[in-house]
């Protein structure tokens, strides 16, 4: 029983040592069709059923599998090689085969501003090194980012320049300066993005167009007079220049200091409004909503009245001559009723 089981365990690793170090040449009764192109071989070969009812799926599926693919890669060590950092690379022709996409194949980015500036002027983009000596420490650091060289962010110490506020806090304003340019950086960036996209973006203030309308005129010439230190007060007008339209009212507030009697009253009228248990009562608002609902009334009631007319005369009409029509002679020449409550 040992002997038997020893000598299956050795029958069993020589087997998977025999499938690991398979030849590479490979028999088939029909040659594959190679594309290499895609890496694409296609195997014509009619499947014998009984071999695939014999063996497993699994591993009839693999051996076959493992034989297509290593005459790929015979096919592949035909092509003509190169070595590119101690690695051999094989190089691939073009591709035989045309595959189908499942979407379109993407657009070219268009270029942003600044690359058609740098395009039209001839600006060439340098390759910058990542490292830069750094005076204060005098070692290399990184250009950018965590730990660079000359970062102005750590120092305790900033000198005041003479022109400056000698009480403004220079690290609030370098802070500060630092946002705007972000916000800045975030702000170009989504407009070259409405801008690839053709997206309309909305203007900031007053936005420069090839043809302006009069109304964006009109309102440019008003913010220019607007814009002085006395908010145009002074500002001479044109002899026949109109009032800016839609300017919107400056809300006026009451003094702080000197006379509260005005204060004082409104206040007091709004205690009392909110004391006295009965509400107060606009009578020219009431008086005008009473007359206008009689006046809806009364026009509904005359559009019934001359739809019900129209109908019963051309049902008359259909008669032809007879009583009917003299009946409506005789009403015709009668006396037209007034409306109730009007001579």
């Amino acid at each position: 029983m040992a002997t038997s089981s020893v000598e299956e365990l050795l029958a069993k690793a020589a087997q998977e040592e025999a499938e690991k170090l398979k030849s590479i040449a490979v028999h088939k009764d029909l040659d594959l069709e190679f594309d290499v192109g895609n890496l694409l071989a296609c195997d014509k070969n009619r499947i014998e059923s009984r071999d695939f009812r014999e063996q497993k799926k699994e591993d009839f599926l693999r051996s076959l599998a493992r034989d297509n693919t290593q005459l790929l890669i015979n096919e592949i060590w035909k092509l003509p090689t190169e070595r590119v950092e101690e690695v051999i690379v094989a190089k691939l022709p073009e591709p035989a085969t045309p595959l189908p996409r499942e979407k379109p194949p993407p657009k070219p980015k268009p270029p942003t501003k600044w690359e058609e500036f740098a395009k039209l002027k001839g600006i060439q983009k340098k390759k910058k090194t990542n490292l830069v000596w750094d005076e204060t420490a005098k070692e290399w650091k990184r250009r950018w980012g965590y730990k660079r060289a000359n970062d102005g962010t750590k120092e305790w110490l900033i000198e005041v320049p003479e022109t400056a506020d000698p009480n403004e806090d220079q690290f609030a304003k370098r802070v500060k300066a630092k946002k705007e340019r972000v916000a800045k950086n975030e702000f170009n960036r989504l407009k070259n993005i409405a801008r690839a996209q053709k997206v309309k973006v909305p203007g900031v203030g007053l936005t420069p167009a090839a043809q302006q309308s009069k109304d964006e005129l009109s309102r440019a010439v008003s913010v220019a007079k607007t814009s002085t230190a006395s908010v145009g007060r002074f500002q001479d007008r044109l002899p026949k220049e109109k009032p800016p339209k839609n300017t919107g009212k400056r809300r006026k507030f009451e003094p702080l200091i000197g006379d509260f009697s005005n204060e004082r009253q409104k206040q007091l009228e709004l205690l009392k409004l909110m004391d006295s248990k009965k509400p107060k009562l606009d009578i020219t608002k009431a008086v005008n909503k009473q007359m206008r609902e009689e006046d809806r009334e009364e026009a509904a009631a005359k559009s019934k009245k001359g739809a019900w007319k129209k109908g019963r005369k051309g049902n008359m009409s259909g008669k032809g001559k007879g009583k009917g029509a003299k009946g409506g002679k005789g009403m015709k020449g009668g006396k037209r009723r007034g409306k109730p409550g009007k001579h």
